[in-house]
């Protein structure tokens, strides 16, 4: 029976909602299947596998981030700690708009299911290598102490910079959180991190 009858967009959003909140490991075809409110046969017969279930979602989501946050445009100009600061609040605005998508995002490349390593690392290795390299160069801008080491020095810096998107998804389990008061707060607290680091290897 084709999925257009069940309402695709809904079918997939039901089961990017049980990923996102059980994980990869934990999530059972039959979850996804009662989630989305159809059967199990179903699931099987038009994605095949869960695990290519979470791949195409993940597919959907990395094409319409790339859309939302532009963040290799951003990368491309300014002061570092700027730009990470610009990121960051796109990253607000973005978990705001679409929380569900963001955990699950986060989940693929922050805690990556075993299963899929593979084939993640294959399908998105040379585009997150390729961000790393654009921060490394606008990083390369820094003038930083002679003792400094700046290999090591812009390792400690995405160190932090993970420490924060970690936090950022522990501390927030729903959309409501993010306000105005708890943006700030993390943003003062973040920037303060990136103080003491530019303070201790920043001329």
């Amino acid at each position: 029976m084709p999925l257009q009858l069940y309402d695709k967009t809904k079918v997939l959003e039901a089961c990017m909602s049980v990923f996102a909140q059980h994980g990869y490991k934990n999530t059972s075809t039959i979850m996804l299947a009662e989630a989305a409110d159809i059967s199990k046969a179903l699931i099987f017969h038009h994605f095949k596998s869960k695990k290519n279930l979470y791949l195409q979602l993940l597919d959907h989501c990395m094409t319409k981030i790339r859309l939302e946050l532009g963040v290799d445009a951003i990368i491309e100009q300014g002061d570092f700690f700027e730009v990470i600061e610009k990121i960051t609040l796109l990253k607000f605005d973005y978990f705001r708009k679409y929380p569900t998508e963001y955990k699950f995002v986060f989940e693929a490349f922050y805690a990556v299911p075993e299963e899929l390593k593979e084939e993640i690392t294959e399908k998105y290795g040379k585009g997150t290598a390729e961000r790393h390299q654009l921060l490394e160069q606008l990083f390369g801008k820094l003038v930083l102490k002679e003792e400094v080491d700046r290999n090591y020095a812009f390792e400690l810096v995405m160190i932090t910079i993970r420490h924060f998107d970690k936090k950022f998804l522990t501390e927030v389990t729903d959309m409501e959180t993010i306000d105005e008061e708890y943006g700030q707060r993390f943003l003062k607290e973040m920037n303060l991190f990136h103080r003491m680091l530019r303070l201790g290897i920043a001329k």
